[in-house]
């Protein structure tokens, strides 16, 4: 069998979240102010404040490598359903936003990895942290993880949690490769066990830059701690509202997008042991995307169109696609049932066929995307929509910046 080298790591606790939000975002960069540990005030209770608009993608810049490796610590304590939400429905929208940057004319290969921290189920043992996810390129179990997240009060422990993600994960060693840790949450943080700077200059000592977003007032951000995290790091602060939802600008383009995105379902061929139950998979995530709103089906259906959305590990198109199938290591049994009387030249026509169809699909779905690309910046132009008012923007931003320091570095 085939092995798949994906090694684009989205650390999803803090990322998933951040990116999937458009929120009114404070950035912050250069020297920190002393740190401060007061004592974090009662939140108020607050009016939800209005939508924020959607926007369309900034101009990518080269990446050094085709890995970028990213990962996000989600704070999922009682007050943070709002951040959890965010993640999930706008998981696609930054995985597409990410995947429009290229190195030599390749998109990139994602991994993601997930983490939650500060619930009181989690073991107090352990910080109460979980590694929801470790560096995967399997989209559809970011999104069925993140789904599957819940909230209770617990203690918040930024520091270890960023410890445990630097030292866990299989983090690339060249400098090359761009390596992004988010963690988002609202609790001061200086709490824990672990002190920050030292799990900080632990990740920078690897070349991971570390993104911090605190989920509330701007200044309350900055007195607890969590600007000074980002400074050590070389990484940025973003001050946002969790609470607040992405507005979908409808298009002209969206019914056929969703439509076409579901067909590609019936393109995908599962094999092995582990195929029927990935299928079923995606098929739930489809479902998921659907709850979550208009929005997140066409952004679903947009990263289903592209190479991003990468499924070589139980599908026979996406693998024949990328290389070799050993036909002798497959039992026919694990085959899809129309194969499985096939000749080995037969099943490789069949794939091709699928192939054909499932390019096809993909190629139209792209072509209406640009057009409602098109559409929504025209309509934001004419609303005056701010691009630095949403989450989303501010994080692929951080990305499009560091892909820039990153390159410069790599030069000769």
């Amino acid at each position: 069998m085939r092995t798949i080298n994906k090694t684009i790591v989205f650390a999803v606790s803090a990322w998933a979240v951040v990116s999937a939000v458009a929120l009114t975002v404070v950035w912050h960069r250069g020297p920190g102010v002393a740190q401060a540990r007061p004592a974090r005030p009662a939140t108020p209770v607050v009016t939800p404040p209005p939508a924020a608009a959607e926007l369309a993608p900034l101009d990518p810049p080269a990446l050094p490598s085709r890995r970028v490796q990213l990962a996000l610590l989600l704070d999922t304590s009682s007050s943070m359903s709002g951040l959890i939400n965010q993640a999930r429905t706008q998981l696609w929208r930054m995985v597409n936003q990410v995947g429009e940057l290229r190195y030599e004319g390749k998109p990139p290969e994602m991994e993601i990895a997930l983490y939650e921290y500060g619930k009181s189920t989690l073991a107090a043992e352990g910080g109460y942290i979980r590694q929801i996810l470790p560096l995967s390129s399997d989209l559809d179990r970011v999104s069925e993880e993140l789904f599957g997240l819940t909230t209770q009060g617990g203690d918040e422990y930024c520091g270890q949690v960023i410890e445990r993600a630097v030292t866990d994960l299989q983090w690339a060693r060249s400098d090359e490769v761009l390596k992004l840790l988010f963690i988002a949450g609202n609790e001061p943080f200086t709490q824990g066990p672990v002190d920050y700077r030292q799990a900080i200059e632990a990740a920078a000592a690897r070349g991971i830059r570390v993104g911090t977003i605190y989920c509330g007032d701007d200044k309350l951000g900055v007195e607890t701690g969590w600007r000074d995290g980002a400074r050590i790091a070389q990484g940025r602060y973003l001050s946002i509202d969790h609470n607040r939802r992405v507005a979908h600008v409808a298009a002209p383009q969206d019914d056929e997008i969703a439509r076409l995105g579901a067909r590609l379902n019936e393109t995908y061929l599962p094999f092995g042991g582990a195929g029927k139950a990935a299928l079923a998979r995606q098929n739930a995530q489809d479902h998921n995307a659907s709850l979550s709103g208009a929005g997140t089906v066409v952004q679903r259906s947009v990263s289903k169109a592209n190479p991003w959305y990468d499924n070589s590990t139980w599908d026979l198109v996406d693998a024949r696609r990328d290389g070799a199938i050993d036909w002798s290591t497959i039992p026919v049994d694990q085959l899809p049932a129309p194969m499985r009387n096939l000749s080995e030249a037969e099943r490789e026509e069949y794939l091709a066929k699928e192939g054909r169809r499932r390019a096809a699909l993909q190629q139209r779905i792209n072509e209406l995307n640009a057009d409602r690309e098109a559409f929504v910046a025209a309509r934001q132009r004419e609303v005056g929509a701010a691009a630095e008012g949403t989450l989303d923007r501010a994080i692929i931003a951080m990305v499009h910046d560091h892909a820039n320091e990153t390159a410069t570095a790599a030069q000769p």
